[in-house]
């Protein structure tokens, strides 16, 4: 598993992605699948209330985790970025924006949880940097 050089980049393509867990366990909102001989920088996430009652969120950065979106992480450590906050009815939550990105290697994903299932409408926007 190794991250490519980011000084010599030779394509960068910008994403963005959302999803709504059906449910109240962890699942992957993001992942760098092993040997994608890419690195993805991730520039914002947001968690947005859809609900008439307040709802929590967490956000982690997973090692180890990296599987199809919607799916639970399969091994590895979760490492929360935003842990059980409370999102009152129908506001948004900016966990991290362009002045705190973090990169996304091999191997690795964003995970979310839900308080409440269906409740909260997680998008992450990113670069795929290869």
């Amino acid at each position: 598993m190794a991250a490519p050089n980011i000084v010599n980049v030779a394509t960068i393509t910008a994403k963005t992605t959302a999803l709504t867990p059906s449910g109240t366990s962890a699942v992957v909102l993001l992942s760098n699948a092993a040997s994608s001989n890419k690195v993805f920088k991730v520039n914002f996430i947001s968690a947005t209330n859809t609900t008439g009652s307040n709802a929590a969120a967490t956000i982690s950065y997973y090692t180890n985790g990296a599987v199809a979106q919607g799916s639970a992480p399969s091994g590895g450590t979760a490492f929360p970025l935003a842990s059980g906050i409370v999102i009152p009815t129908t506001a948004s939550l900016i966990v991290l924006d362009k002045s705190t990105a973090l990169y996304l290697e091999e191997g690795t994903s964003i995970t979310v949880t839900s308080g409440t299932a269906s409740a909260i409408t997680y998008v992450i926007s990113y670069e795929e940097l290869s």
